[in-house]
């Protein structure tokens, strides 16, 4: 241990205060690898005097706690640093790890490098710790900390390739349980809004199928509208879109129904408003209740009136109206909805949403009152036309206006007159008439 110090000492010579400025380029390069490589030595010296106090339970007689605690009253240095040291000192006392000991004494390696391969080698099993060592330490003439845990890697792939089959194969197996049991998806109402916020947590393999999925209703050239929202709202838009097409399947159980319902209480005076103007009344109605002019679902929360008349267009929901001192005055059926019938029909003459551009198939659809029933529109064919999530929205929350051509009875758009000033009357010319 005195040799090691009186080799520093030699090699500092007089210390910071000899003038590294006048050594030339050259000289100083060597000089800072020399005092490194001595620095290991002594970290290795140091790391050999914290192990035998350790050993001789010096810190306990003196009445500390724990070595790591004398280290940190001692050197002023934390606990987390005093207890690396202890772990790497006891570690390099073993004869498990004698090769990375003398490299470290040598100064081949610095205290880093150790910690790492000390580390590293725990990953091993037994009988191939030996040639691991011998490794990492080649490695580590090249590589820094960093660099030796990327070679580790690949270290039981070359000395045991069957093992490290068999680990991979576990961790995946752990992964893949974990995974599984953080699966979640919650609902939270934000408040003084009208909005759900909707989080997820899926399994890789869920949420792959579930972006695909999506995705193959996103793309460029699915609407002409797509480029006027988000990506986001186009994901969103897309996904109400699979609770439609499940609905439609007729396979949901028995708690959902064919399609599920849903109770949407409206005040009478709101049924009473003409479509005409209601999409900017509606907005008024969000902060109402159900004694004012808002509607609201069955669990409290109140929707504009705009949006209770799209959704009892075709949503299988129960409209309970109430009269002026809340009394319920009806509580609707689905006779008031379209039938398959007329669904059958509506999806042969409109082929799909019959909004022009949009390519999304009848399946995926809502039907339209075009006099909505509210207003005493029937529910029938020549009253009907078939829209997608999102132009049912628009239709119902925009200034566009719907009809029936009165010579072929075609569904047709008159837009907006910020839009056509002449107002031309549009048609989804993509869907096949049969």
């Amino acid at each position: 241990m005195d040799a090691v110090l009186a080799v520093v000492d030699s090699a500092l010579g007089d210390g910071p205060m000899s003038e590294p400025w006048a050594w030339s380029d050259d000289e100083l390069g060597a000089r800072v690898d020399l005092v490194y490589a001595h620095l290991q030595r002594v970290s290795a010296a140091h790391l050999a005097v914290v192990r035998e106090i350790q050993g001789r339970g010096l810190p306990a007689r003196q009445g500390m706690t724990s070595a790591a605690q004398w280290l940190h009253q001692r050197l002023r240095i934390t606990t987390g640093l005093a207890g690396r040291l202890l772990r790497l000192g006891q570690a390099l006392d073993s004869d498990e790890h004698a090769a990375t000991a003398d490299a470290l004494a040598a100064g081949a390696v610095n205290v880093e490098q150790a910690e790492a391969i000390v580390d590293l080698l725990r990953q091993l099993p037994g009988q191939h710790r030996a040639e691991g060592e011998s490794r990492l330490l080649e490695e580590a003439v090249h590589s820094d900390r960093h660099g030796l845990r990327e070679r580790a890697g690949q270290l039981l792939h070359e000395l045991d390739p069957e093992e490290a089959e068999r680990r991979e194969a576990h961790a995946a197996e752990r992964e893949a349980e974990r995974a599984h049991l953080a699966r979640s998806l919650t609902f939270h109402d934000v408040p003084g809004t009208q909005q759900t916020r909707v989080r997820a947590v899926l399994e890789r393999a869920e949420a792959a199928l579930l972006r695909e999925t999506l995705d193959a209703q996103c793309g460029p050239g699915r609407d002409a509208d797509a480029v006027l929202r988000t990506p986001r709202q186009q994901r969103a838009d897309a996904l109400m879109e699979l609770c439609r097409i499940a609905q439609f399947t007729g396979s949901l159980p028995t708690n959902g129904g064919d399609r599920p319902q849903v109770a949407v209480i409206v005040p009478f005076e709101t049924l009473l408003r003409q479509s005409q103007g209601s999409a900017a009344q509606g907005r008024g109605f969000q902060g109402g209740t159900a004694q004012g002019s808002a509607a609201r679902l069955d669990d409290g929360s109140p929707i504009s009136a705009e949006t209770a008349r799209r959704l009892a267009c075709d949503a299988m929901i129960l409209p309970v109206v109430l009269g002026s001192r809340g009394e319920i005055l009806d509580v609707g059926r689905e006779q008031r909805l379209f039938t398959t019938a007329i669904r059958r029909a509506l999806a042969l003459r409109d082929g799909g949403c019959a909004f022009p551009g949009c390519t999304r198939p009848s399946r995926w659809c809502d039907g339209h009152h075009i006099v909505h029933w509210a207003d005493h529109g029937p529910t029938s064919v020549d009253n009907g036309v078939l829209l997608c999530g999102v132009h049912h929205r628009l239709v119902h929350h925009g200034d566009w206006q719907v009809r029936l051509n009165p010579a072929d009875r075609l569904p047709e758009f008159i837009p907006p007159a910020y839009i056509d000033g002449a107002r031309t009357p549009r048609r989804n010319t993509f869907h096949p008439r049969r």
